[in-house]
């Protein structure tokens, strides 16, 4: 305190001799109205109401139990350029490939190694893929998120941040999947201010936001009830399903590491298409990149660029199935720590270390 006012140049004796009247007066911000109270929400009531076949009163009266939750419009406000980091391979791998998740990760599969299997067989996912989505979204349902879906769900669909650059299609996104949230409410009976979740109103084990729910989620227990929070079996079994429907090949390996031929190296030709496979072996090869041990490949691939800070960027072929993992979330550095954990958790259950896939850096050529 005495730092404080010498700093603005008045003196303990003379603050304590100001006036009451002196004193900055505390101002408390007025209370937000309950979102049922809104005429954008009230619309958005009625339409989403007649749309689903709900009560409109019933979708209002769930509204005005929802709470406006200030700390979720933060997390998805991208961080200024001048402040952001670069993007670390390394250190991205080192969150997730870590001894906690690995050791837990082996008791998951030993506890439910027969649910796994049974996943395996009906879907043709290998349950180390599920184990890694498992591991990586919620380290065995340790954390599953501890934030009411209606409050979340609500916060981003009325009041998603506008200085975010997509504002208008995340806040489309979000009032669908509070749409759908709602709809699977009414539908069941349950109560929507029950459930907890993540920031981004994603649930359970997996965390399946309500639409991906919706669409693929199955009861893999045969209790007549899809439970992904507390059903282990519905949970694995809906991974497994998610990633059927979205084109795993099985027995297809995710990827294979680059052999560069600096001479006829393209870079820019080769990442054009991203993460989409798009070149057979024989294209790719052509283009200076030789998918190791995988020139016999049957499908189309694409080399995966892996920024590593401020150093050179690494690169690995990724195929159908490493292009099918980010559809479950849309980052190939998602992609690649899913498939190394699940890699880590079988070779620890089988008492071996697993090999990191270690991306190479191209070698200088004529790429401009």
């Amino acid at each position: 305190m005495k730092s404080l006012l010498r700093l603005i140049g008045i003196s303990l004796v003379a603050a304590a001799l100001l006036p009451a009247c002196a004193a900055p007066k505390k101002t408390t911000p007025a209370p937000r109205p309950p979102y049922s109270q809104r005429a954008d929400v009230q619309a958005w009531v009625a339409e989403a109401a007649q749309r689903r076949g709900m009560s409109a009163h019933w979708v209002a009266h769930q509204l005005a139990q929802a709470r406006f939750l200030p700390q979720v419009p933060r997390l998805m406000t991208p961080a200024p350029k001048a402040t952001s980091t670069a993007p670390d391979w390394a250190g991205y791998r080192n969150r997730f490939v870590e001894p906690i998740r690995i050791r837990a990760g082996v008791q998951f599969w030993n506890r439910h190694a027969d649910t796994l299997a049974r996943a395996e067989t009906t879907y043709g996912v290998p349950a180390s893929i599920i184990v890694g989505i498992i591991g990586v979204e919620t380290i065995y349902g340790q954390h599953m998120g501890n934030l009411r879906v209606l409050d979340t769900l609500s916060t981003l669909a009325f009041d998603f941040p506008q200085a975010h650059p997509r504002a208008a299609q995340r806040q489309a996104y979000f009032q669908g999947e509070l749409e759908q949230f709602l709809a699977t409410a009414w539908r069941e009976g349950t109560d929507p201010g029950q459930p907890l979740g993540s920031y981004a109103g994603a649930t359970g084990l997996g965390q399946f936001m309500p639409s991906s729910q919706e669409q693929w989620a199955v009861d893999f227990d045969g209790d007549g009830h899809i439970d992904l929070m507390n059903s282990v079996a519905d949970a694995i079994g809906s991974v497994a399903h998610y990633f059927q429907a979205h084109g795993w090949v099985s027995g297809l390996p995710v990827a294979y590491l680059p052999v560069f031929d600096a001479g006829t190296l393209d870079l820019p030709t080769l990442l054009a298409p991203d993460i989409r496979p798009s070149f057979t072996p024989e294209a790719m090869a052509a283009l200076g990149v030789t998918p190791q041990d995988g020139q016999q490949h049957p499908g189309l691939l694409a080399l995966i660029e892996l920024k590593n800070g401020s150093n050179p960027p690494s690169y690995i072929v990724g195929t159908q199935n490493f292009y099918t993992i980010t559809r479950y979330n849309w980052s190939s550095y998602y992609a690649l720590a899913v498939y190394e954990l699940g890699q880590a958790v079988a070779a620890a259950r089988e008492g071996r270390t697993a090999l990191p896939v270690t991306p190479r850096t191209a070698p200088a050529g004529p790429t401009p």
